[in-house]
């Protein structure tokens, strides 16, 4: 078992690709692009642009801010 179990928000990457279509990659771009910068805001903004639920929504908002610190 070297396997480690994904954790935290990419823990949802799967389960958001299979629902909605479009790799989590995608949807990424989508956040980086959008002239949106805080959490919150763009979480709203996935949820009623794009239809993803809040939870959806928040793994791709907080892995994609995470990235730029």
């Amino acid at each position: 078992m070297t396997e480690k179990a994904v954790k935290g928000p990419a823990s949802y990457f799967p389960s958001i690709e299979k629902a909605y279509g479009r790799p989590v990659g995608e949807w990424q771009e989508l956040i980086r692009s959008s002239p949106l910068t805080k959490h919150m805001e763009l979480v709203a903004w996935l949820k009623s642009a794009h239809g993803l639920g809040h939870g959806h929504a928040n793994a791709l908002v907080a892995a994609t801010l995470a990235e730029g610190r």
